[in-house]
């Protein structure tokens, strides 16, 4: 009889639990997908119909504070909107995006760069340049340019994301290409006989895929904020959308007035997401790393 060696997963698995800072991560992202996936579902009330709202409920505390409801655990804002209600419809439409518009960055970066590594050429040095020059730019300046060009949308959110975050794949994939290329696995396919799409497809994609993962899973929580920001300064999501940056908005011309809950709230929402998804990149980025095995 033959015991069955544990998975890579399994093996994952049993150092998160043993690392304290991956747990907590592994924790907060846990909690982060149940409010995206399942938060809505279980709100008092959606407050983006008007129908559910009622002025006369505007600004009520927190539970715990003189003259609050507990109808609403986290108090309301100015338009008698539930905040713990606002968070979660918020969370999901900040998540969406971020999440959008990682995938289509990391597949477009990745094709990209895995065709300038294998290529070369003039191909190369197009990308090359082009990434040199985004880079040298802050993300969200690239974003709020794009932002301030096309006009509100969380579709153009996510396509400014987009076009903002292609480029940190496509150098990755695009150096790790040129060494796989020069692998003796490689030249044997050559010699085999097999196309370049085979070979991209089959050897050098699954080999690149590694550091992929751990751009892509740290990237998500870097477009939450950029989203956040772009909402804040009124150039991401319209005022008609849930968006966490909007909710803060919200709030912030009346922090200072005792009514702090407005905008803390979802901002805790947002530190918890990305403080979460940091926390679970780093751990990936040194578990996935095979100098470090």
């Amino acid at each position: 009889m033959t015991i069955a060696e544990p998975t890579r997963g399994t093996d994952l698995f049993r150092d998160i639990l043993r690392n304290p800072p991956a747990l907590l991560g592994a924790v907060l992202a846990l909690f982060s997908v149940f409010v995206v996936l399942f938060g809505p579902t279980i709100a008092s009330q959606n407050p983006y119909d008007i129908l559910t709202l009622d002025l006369l409920d505007a600004y009520k505390p927190p539970i715990g504070w003189t003259g609050s409801d507990p109808r609403f655990p986290l108090g309301t804002d100015g338009q008698g909107r539930d905040v713990l209600s606002s968070i979660f419809y918020g969370a999901r439409s900040s998540a969406f995006i971020a999440v959008g518009a990682t995938l289509a960055a990391m597949t477009i970066g990745t094709a990209i760069g895995i065709a300038a590594g294998w290529f070369g050429g003039w191909l190369d040095a197009v990308v090359m340049r082009i990434a040199d020059v985004q880079l040298s730019f802050p993300s969200m300046l690239i974003a709020l340019f794009l932002m301030s060009a096309v006009g509100n949308g969380a579709d153009k959110v996510m396509v400014s994301l987009t076009a903002v975050g292609w480029v940190v794949y496509a150098r990755t994939v695009r150096g790790a290409t040129l060494s796989e290329a020069r692998r003796d696995y490689v030249a044997a396919a050559r010699v085999a006989g097999l196309p370049d799409f085979a070979i991209l497809r089959q050897h050098i994609l699954p080999n690149v895929l590694t550091p992929v993962i751990v751009l892509a899973t740290i990237q998500v929580g870097t477009f939450i904020l950029i989203e956040a920001s772009l909402s804040f300064l009124g150039v991401g999501v319209p005022i008609t959308e849930p968006s966490l940056g909007l909710l803060i908005k919200n709030g912030f011309d009346v922090l200072f007035s005792g009514l702090w809950w407005v905008s803390v709230f979802p901002g805790l929402m947002i530190m918890a997401m990305v403080f979460g998804i940091n926390l679970l990149g780093d751990f990936l980025r040194d578990a996935l790393n095979p100098r470090l095995r």
